[in-house]
């Protein structure tokens, strides 16, 4: 362990590292991993080259870990000279900069001279990003790029490329670098095995009339015994048989259920059933005809056999074949199959024989493995070009990873984390805090730990281009906030996408908020009842209507009645009932205001304590909620491993969250041509605190608060029902 110091800073409820210098960077495998923002993170959703993040996932998991970053930055204090070159961001690496006093230094900086000589720039003093991933230059020279694999073009003799195509053609192929074809040192291993076996066998039948009676047709004559030999066989035993016993004739050539079986079927071709009959009309000893009276099903292979085998065998002319015949030309090409039998399995045989010949005697083996041995010396070269390639892109994305990983330096900064992905434009906010998200009902379920409003949204492009974000609302209201809103989002290269929200993870969003919420939830509430009420007034007024048309439809069928007209009389209940009401809320607002009053100086005091106990309690949930709000479980649903609570402070939050605000010095024109007349509600307040003063001083509650002449003992005596008699009067006595 090193004593190397370092510095922290405070945000997000974390200490979290300062990278001060290249020492800071090369040293970080010292650092107690405890302190370390995140523990992993994935290789893709990123703002970040996803090419780096694949570079660096040593282990090709598609998750980048601390032992990986770990491994990197103490290769690069091995490669740099001075590692605060790894400070300045940008997509060249001087080549004075790289360290030529170690192995991993000097195979870097060769590499990279190699690399520049390839695309035409050999003097350049220092290697770009865009040199190395010039691909085409680099691995132009197909006979020296490292591959192991060797193309018709990297062979100068004309007959050494003939050789390479017939290898190719009987072995395969393989892509070389440079995007052609070519074979490496296992096709051509593969081609020199077999050659020699398949000549060696070949050699064996070299002037035998044994295993060739038929010379080069002996092959053919014995494919076309092959093929019919069973069915052969098969016909001269059944003549035998019918000639042992005259009565199996009949079964022997096919019943009449067989020959209906057959006549039944389409034979445009040739039916199962008749492909199992004997290859001619069975009679005692009779010979196999070649030419006529033979199966149709058969007639073609038998007139192959007549041609291929009989003829140069037998002798030309033949136009049947007996069973002694028969036995004859199986027996001359018995050993010609024997031989075929130790045929060996090779890959070479449609090459011709002195072909064949004509390759190994001309040394194409030696000459073939000299140049893929040529090509795999410069291997280790090429192969350093992927790490030349890792180190430019850790001189540009190393620094910008660490402060999104290490700790959340651009994060709280607002210079773009990488795990941001644009800005959305939704009821007159900008959310900055998106994140794209791939699995929305699993996101969700993780998600909604952080304690933040948020707002899933599905986006598209005209495109036909679709993805899904998540948006964390911070600061405002969230009164019009409804799945099915539109929007726009801005990705971070500035492309706009059409945002529709698809579901809402809810959570406070503000104390303000919070304060008004009882409020706008009894509001709802009497809205949403006002609503069923006169919904159920509506469908009752709409069945007396269509039984009032009913009636009237009916009308000219009943006899007119005489009417008489009704008296209105008053009904005693209802009227008591309007007044037993009126009354209790006359009395509760009576002991209400008194109660208020009552209080004297105290009464703001009491008007706090009346909209604390309404509020309250949803303003200090709202407040336990918004200062435990963390990042961590929005990463952890993406894939990250987020090492503590990155808390998102209500004070940050604001800045996460745009309201919108009108530009300096703008010009503003209050009055609202379409605005709706207002309701002088001001008038109704004043009515009603006047109408709550005058009961409370008829009751005598605000009596202590006024001076003897204006209370309402003293005007209104006995009337006042605060009114006491005086201790002398007889009613006391």
């Amino acid at each position: 362990m090193t004593n190397h110091r370092w510095k922290f800073y405070r945000a997000g409820g974390l200490d979290q590292l300062v990278f001060r210098n290249g020492q800071d960077i090369v040293n970080l495998g010292t650092l107690d991993q405890k302190l370390w923002v995140a523990l992993a993170c994935p290789t893709q959703g990123l703002e970040l080259d996803e090419r780096t993040l694949t570079l660096l996932d040593s282990d090709k998991d598609g998750r980048i870990r601390p032992p990986e970053l770990i491994a990197t930055v103490k290769w690069l204090g091995e490669v740099y000279k001075n590692p605060d070159e790894l400070m300045v961001s940008r997509d060249f690496v001087p080549l004075s900069a790289i360290n030529d006093k170690t192995e991993a230094g000097r195979g870097l900086l060769a590499s990279a001279r190699r690399v520049l000589e390839l695309v035409g720039k050999p003097s350049a003093s220092q290697i770009e990003l865009a040199d190395v991933m010039d691909r085409a230059k680099i691995d132009a020279d197909v006979a020296r790029n490292g591959d192991g694999i060797v193309p018709l073009e990297a062979a100068a003799d004309p007959e050494l490329q003939s050789a390479i195509a017939d290898i190719m053609a009987t072995h395969g192929k393989s892509r070389d670098r440079s995007g052609k074809d070519g074979i490496e040192q296992s096709h051509i291993d593969g081609f020199f095995a077999d050659a020699p076996l398949y000549l060696a066998w070949m050699a064996k039948a070299a002037g035998s009339t044994a295993l060739l009676p038929a010379g080069d047709a002996t092959a053919a004559a014995a494919q076309a015994v092959r093929a019919v030999r069973a069915k052969v066989d098969d016909y001269f035993t059944r003549c035998r048989l019918a000639a042992f016993d005259p009565r199996a004739l009949t079964v022997l050539t096919g019943s009449d259920a067989e020959l209906a079986a057959v006549a039944g079927k389409e034979l445009g071709e040739f039916p199962a059933e008749l492909i199992k009959l004997p290859l001619a009309r069975i009679e005692a000893d009779r010979p196999l005809p070649l030419a006529r009276d033979v199966n149709p099903a058969w007639a073609e292979k038998i007139k192959a056999l007549a041609e291929s085998a009989v003829a140069p065998l037998l002798g030309p002319g033949k136009s049947s074949l007996t069973h002694a015949e028969w036995t004859a030309l199986v027996a001359q090409l018995a050993a010609h199959e024997a031989w075929q039998a130790e045929k060996p399995a090779t890959k070479v045989e449609s090459l011709s024989v002195e072909r064949l010949r004509q390759i190994i005697e001309s040394g194409a083996q030696s000459k073939l493995s000299a140049l893929i041995a040529a090509d795999l010396a410069l291997a280790p070269e090429f192969a350093a070009i992927e790490k030349l390639e890792t180190l430019i892109r850790c001189q540009r994305d190393l620094l910008t990873l660490l402060n999104n990983f290490v700790s959340f330096a651009e994060f709280y900064a607002h210079k773009g984390a990488t795990f941001l992905c644009g800005t959305l434009y939704l009821d007159s906010r900008a959310c900055h805090l998106c994140m794209p998200v791939r699995d929305v009902a699993k996101h969700g379920a993780m998600a909604g730990f952080s304690k933040a409003y948020l707002a899933y949204c599905d986006l598209s492009r005209a495109d036909g281009s679709k993805q899904s974000i998540v948006a964390a609302f911070t600061n405002g209201d969230v009164d019009n906030l409804i799945v099915g809103r539109n929007g726009i989002f801005y990705d971070r290269k500035g492309a706009d996408w059409d945002a529709t929200i698809t579901k809402i993870v809810e959570n406070p969003l503000s104390i303000r908020q919070a304060f008004w919420s009882p409020y706008k939830s009894l509001i709802r509430m009497i809205e949403e009842q006002v609503a069923k009420r006169a919904a159920a007034a509506e469908a009752e007024s709409k069945k007396q209507q269509e039984a009032t048309a009913m009636a009237a439809s009916q009308a000219d069928k009943t006899p007119l009645a005489e009417t008489k007209p009704q008296k209105k009389e008053i009904d005693v209940g209802t009227v008591a009932a309007i007044g037993v009401a009126v009354g209790g809320i006359a009395t509760f607002i009576t002991a209400i205001l008194a109660m208020f009053f009552g209080l004297g100086m105290w009464m703001p005091l009491g008007f706090l304590a009346l909209v604390l106990a309404i509020s309250g309690p949803s303003m200090f949930v709202a407040w336990l909620k918004l200062r435990q709000r963390n990042l961590g479980p929005i990463l952890d649903a993406n894939g990250w491993a987020v090492n503590g609570r990155v808390k998102i402070t209500p004070r940050f939050a604001r800045t996460l969250t745009d309201l919108p605000s009108l530009p300096r010095d703008s010009e503003r024109a209050l009055k609202d041509p379409f605005a709706e007349e207002g309701r002088p509600w001001g008038l109704y307040v004043f009515l009603l605190v006047l109408l709550g003063l005058a009961l409370a001083w008829y009751a005598g509650r605000i009596d202590p608060l006024l001076p003897a002449p204006a209370k309402s003992t003293t005007l209104l005596g006995e009337l006042a029902p605060a009114y006491k008699p005086p201790s002398n009067s007889p009613e006391k006595k």
